[in-house]
């Protein structure tokens, strides 16, 4: 079989599996999970097979016609380079491991069917953004994964939450949306082609008249696909989803869509200069923000949510200084440990009932009673947190390191003051990252008061694909850059000493500074009575998930929403940790400056057309019922009363005749 027929069904399959998932959802519900499961990890193997046969050199370039459109063709294009190779084999993993997560963690959920084949559906739609050669056929698998991220994220719509974020997450990517949809209008009217080796081939011979413009209306739809600045806010929200769902968007598939876009076409970019010192912007202020919020943060899930926005800002930053390679290390690196992060933290929900790290610190042994969790989240903590050896480490040092070769100007394409903003946010962003993910660690796995309680081993699906996890995240980073150059333009993804030296330095001072403020904080702190634990034996993980996003605690009442005072995130920040904690406001902003006006305008339309467009319609129709009602008054019945009537008529037209003659 031909790689161009093994890459056509690699999309394929898991369509096919969601079509039957739904199909027979109902019929025969014994099918739903085979068919979630076994069409992925299918996938993934052919994805394997596609790489391996693709092997890092000459693109696997097909094409076929799908119908005349005129002086640009919409095509169905394969195009499958290195990096597309290896972005596939990264979703197909994460969503593999996802679907057989989710066999257990939703085990009781009555919508599982849906829930399965929307996953399917979400993993075939990025499987085509990373083969599609054609940009239409691209914007089809983008908008697609919008859809379903709409209804995985408001998977528990019982809540006023999930409800909120899904129909927040819909609208602030569509927002995005739409500049980039005329964006991409642009850029195939500049190339006469929506076939991206033909727009690549254009940008090659200076065939955009427009690449400013072009590139900062593309931008716009990745801020709102990849959660960058300013269009970020759904995704802390979106943690209002299954945790499983938060795996799949944070790792693989929605989120990394965007950088995936930005580095398939980064020559486009490259073409303005103005466009990539925005792109280098955008990435500083996201990863330097979203650390800060990070290190507010009192839900599990809200942490790693900043956490991804941050790591999503370093790879736009090596995109901003020219390094797709880098950007796309960073992209597979974190695709791995921020998947296990996230199911890691669904096993830490369900064991301790809450997703609040408050009432983890007042809940003691909580490591004992998941050690797989704990194991596995803290080989993933130690990736997030760039320490030597792990895969965290060599991608995001690629990433300084490319930062620090433009700030010299030894880039052609990114400016040096590109190069400047990424290296200086992206060191800071380094202690910061370090800095949260140490206090993750320290407050969930060593709290003090009540015991946790304890349900007994996790659900063996749910614990053996953390294992898998992990083990890309304890080697991925090591063997990549010396085994995969060709993969990546055949560049050198060794970080440089300067920068592994500061970025070590500073992640190591960042864990230290957290341990010592946690220390002090709690060595001064009184601790707060946990009180009775209650046990939820008997319940699965989603059932506890859903009550955990209504409230922080439903088992452990306002103890566990109460401030920790051992938390040494508010040490560390001070006055800044309150609006750090709310995202720095911008969804207040937001709310002034956009929903309220629409708000307003949409109750001033509603008024005139109540008061102003029907009181005329009604007017219009109250005239004639008047006239009627009065014609009706004389139709007595009366024949004497017709005939007087008729004699008056005729006597009045008489006297009307004289008077008209008269007067001529």
């Amino acid at each position: 079989m031909t790689t161009t027929t093994l890459a056509v069904l690699v999309p394929l399959l898991p369509f096919l599996g969601a079509a039957a998932g739904l199909l027979l959802g109902r019929t025969a519900p014994g099918f739903v999970r085979p068919l979630a499961v076994l069409p992925t990890l299918a996938s993934l193997v052919l994805a394997a097979v596609v790489a391996v046969r693709q092997g890092g050199d000459a693109a696997v370039d097909a094409v076929t016609e799908l119908t005349p459109t005129g002086s640009v063709p919409i095509e169905l294009a394969l195009y499958i380079d290195g990096f597309a190779a290896l972005v596939a084999v990264l979703v197909g993993l994460v969503a593999g491991c996802v679907q057989i997560y989710s066999t257990a963690y939703l085990r009781e959920d009555p919508r599982y069917a849906s829930y399965a084949a929307l996953v399917s559906l979400f993993t075939s739609a990025m499987f085509l953004v990373v083969y599609s050669g054609d940009l239409i056929v691209l914007l089809v698998g983008w908008e697609v994964m919008g859809i379903c991220s709409y209804f995985l994220v408001g998977h528990y719509w019982e809540t006023p939450e999930a409800r909120a974020a899904s129909i927040k997450a819909f609208l602030v990517t569509k927002l995005g949306d739409v500049p980039f949809l005329l964006g991409l209008f642009a850029l195939a009217t500049d190339a006469s082609s929506f076939r991206i080796t033909k727009v690549l081939g254009a940008v090659a011979h200076d065939g955009l008249d427009h690449p400013t413009l072009i590139a900062l209306l593309l931008l716009a739809g990745v801020a709102g696909k990849s959660a960058q600045f300013p269009l970020h806010t759904w995704l802390p929200d979106a943690m209002a989803g299954p945790t499983p769902v938060s795996a799949l968007i944070h790792a693989a598939t929605m989120v990394a869509a965007g950088v995936y876009f930005v580095a398939r076409l980064l020559p486009v970019f490259e073409a303005s200069q103005a466009a990539m010192v925005v792109l280098a912007v955008m990435a500083a202020v996201t990863m330097a923000g979203s650390g800060v919020a990070a290190l507010a943060q009192d839900d599990i899930k809200r942490v790693l949510a900043y956490s991804t926005i941050g790591q999503l800002g370093y790879m736009t930053g090596a995109l901003a200084v020219g390094d797709r390679g880098a950007a796309v290390f960073h992209l597979l690196s974190h695709g791995a440990f921020k998947a296990l992060l996230f199911l890691a933290a669904g096993v830490i929900i369900h064991a301790a009932g809450t997703n609040s790290l408050a009432a983890m610190s007042r809940m003691s042994h909580l490591r004992d009673r998941v050690p797989d969790a704990f194991w596995t989240m803290t080989v993933a903590l130690l990736a997030l947190a760039a320490i030597p050896p792990f895969s965290g480490f060599f991608s995001k040092e690629s990433v300084l390191g490319a930062a620090e070769h433009a700030s010299t100007g030894h880039s052609e394409y990114a400016p040096a003051a590109a190069g400047w903003i990424v290296l200086v946010t992206g060191l800071l962003t380094a202690l910061l990252t370090a800095a949260y993910a140490a206090r993750l660690w320290l407050l969930a796995f060593n709290g003090r008061g009540a015991e946790a309680p304890d349900h007994g081993r996790e659900p063996l699906p749910m614990t053996a694909v953390l294992w898998v996890l992990a083990a890309p995240s304890l080697a991925v980073g090591g063997l990549a850059y010396r085994t995969l150059p060709d993969w990546f333009d055949g560049g050198d993804l060794a970080p440089t000493l300067t920068t592994s030296v500061l970025g070590t330095g500073l992640a190591l001072t960042g864990v230290l500074v957290v341990g010592a403020a946690w220390r002090h904080t709690t060595a001064r702190a009184a601790r707060v009575p946990m009180g009775a634990v209650a046990a939820h034996p008997e319940r699965d993980a989603a059932a506890v998930e859903a009550e955990a996003i209504a409230t922080h605690a439903p088992a452990y009442g306002d103890v566990a929403a109460a401030p920790d005072p051992a938390d040494p995130g508010r040490l560390l920040l001070g006055p800044l940790h309150r609006h750090a904690a709310a995202g720095f406001h911008l969804d207040a902003v937001y709310r002034a400056l956009f929903v309220r006006p629409v708000q307003a305008g949409a109750s001033l339309v509603r008024f005139l057309d109540r008061e102003v467009v029907d009181t005329y319609v009604s007017g219009a129709g109250t005239l004639p019922r008047w006239l009627g009602a009065a014609v009706r008054r004389a139709q007595t019945g009366n024949v004497q009363t017709y005939v007087s009537a008729l004699l008056a008529g005729a006597v009045v037209l008489a006297v009307a005749a004289v008077l008209v003659a008269t007067g001529a």
